[in-house]
């Protein structure tokens, strides 16, 4: 591959970094469409917690942010 069939830009979303190659590339409405607002955050628990959370996640074959979003979700809806 050369230098010239690959590069990288400046997407005009949040500031990411992306490749363009010589076909295909950062598009405007391309891809996955969003849920929602996103907001990285970073969450601090017990080591048998995240175990838990784990094996959960990958017996009903969940994504990190899909298991989180059901819990949040779960518990405004049963508590709130």
């Amino acid at each position: 591959m050369s230098d010239k069939e690959v590069k990288v830009v400046l997407s005009n979303k949040e500031g990411q970094l992306g490749f363009s190659f010589t076909r295909g590339g950062l598009r405007e409405g391309a891809g996955r469409k969003a849920i929602g607002v996103t907001k990285k955050v970073s969450v601090t628990l017990p080591q048998e917690l995240w175990d838990r959370l784990e094996n959960d996640r990958e017996e009903n074959r969940l994504s990190r942010s899909e298991m989180m979003r059901l819990i949040i979700e779960t518990y405004y809806a049963d508590s709130h």
